[in-house]
């Protein structure tokens, strides 16, 4: 590690924008990975509400700040905001990396990327797949985006009827049809019948709700375990805890499982290299935070 590291009158800036974002790993995760490769610049992280967001993308601008990353509740904003959009931008309907280019910004999506990556890093690939998909929050919106363009067959997703989030994933169908080959149904959550017949017939579950992340670890989506199979791929994007009820489920079914903790890692190792040109240090990150 460059035991040299420190601000300059010419270090650039890159953050975190969202409410709250004091847990963050993010700026240690950056800030570690800027220090391994001897490059100026840092990452902080900003409360940033929506009633401020404005005037805190006018400030990052006006300071020339590299770029940045956003969570929630900020993803959507962003979208609108920026004035280019990648193709998983575009299609999930949420941004949640922008480029600065001298006040022009390009908005990404590494969300969906960071899970396939974690997905490829257990040994498993969604291209040529049926996938079932449980919810339809941010996380669903950017993995089905990302799934979609990266080859998936086809993805049965199953959300609770009448959530706004239901509604927004239908309009992001829309314009996935318009940019993959991808076949993409939507079900009611409640409808467990067609949910276990098309995990029957499925070589990949993923869970993208809140349901079973701490404290509220007794909690799963899935009824029992007869829904799963044996060799079925099954990913959470919780980490906290690292086994889920859902993945012990599938685990004890002869499944295999992966949790979400490398997604935030390949997130932000695309973001990283989307501000630098260069790629993040992830192995060393890795065994840094997310052993």
């Amino acid at each position: 590690m460059n035991k040299n590291f420190e601000i300059t009158g010419t270090t650039k800036l890159t953050c975190l924008l969202g409410d709250p974002v004091s847990h963050s790993i993010s700026p240690a995760m950056h800030n570690a990975s800027f220090q391994k490769l001897g490059l100026d610049y840092a990452y902080l992280a900003f409360d940033v509400d929506e009633e401020h967001f404005e005037r805190a993308v006018d400030g990052l601008i006006t300071l020339g700040a590299s770029g940045w990353n956003c969570t929630m509740p900020l993803k959507r904003r962003m979208y609108e905001r920026v004035d280019t959009l990648s193709d998983s931008a575009l299609l999930s309907g949420a941004v949640n990396t922008v480029v600065n280019r001298d006040g022009q910004l390009f908005g990404d999506n590494t969300d969906g990327y960071g899970f396939l990556q974690s997905m490829r890093d257990a040994g498993f690939s969604c291209k040529g797949a049926h996938a079932v998909m449980l919810g339809s929050g941010g996380a669903a919106a950017a993995i089905l985006a990302q799934a979609a363009l990266d080859g998936t067959d086809t993805i049965d997703i199953f959300s609770r009827k009448g959530a706004s989030s239901t509604r927004l994933i239908a309009e992001e169908t829309d314009r996935i049809r318009g940019k993959s080959n991808c076949r993409i149904r939507l079900f009611d959550l409640a409808d467990t019948q067609t949910l276990k017949s098309c995990l029957n017939d499925a070589q990949i579950l993923i869970h993208t709700s809140s349901v079973g992340m701490a404290p509220h670890t007794d909690a799963s989506l899935i009824p029992d375990a007869s829904f799963f199979h044996p060799g079925l791929v099954v990913g959470d994007v919780i980490y906290n805890p690292r086994e889920t009820l859902l993945l012990r489920q599938a685990r004890e079914a002869g499944c295999h499982t992966f949790n979400g903790m490398y997604m935030l890692l390949h997130q932000g190792a695309k973001a990283f290299e989307r501000w630098t040109g260069q790629e993040m240090p992830v192995e060393y990150i890795r065994d840094l935070y997310f052993r």
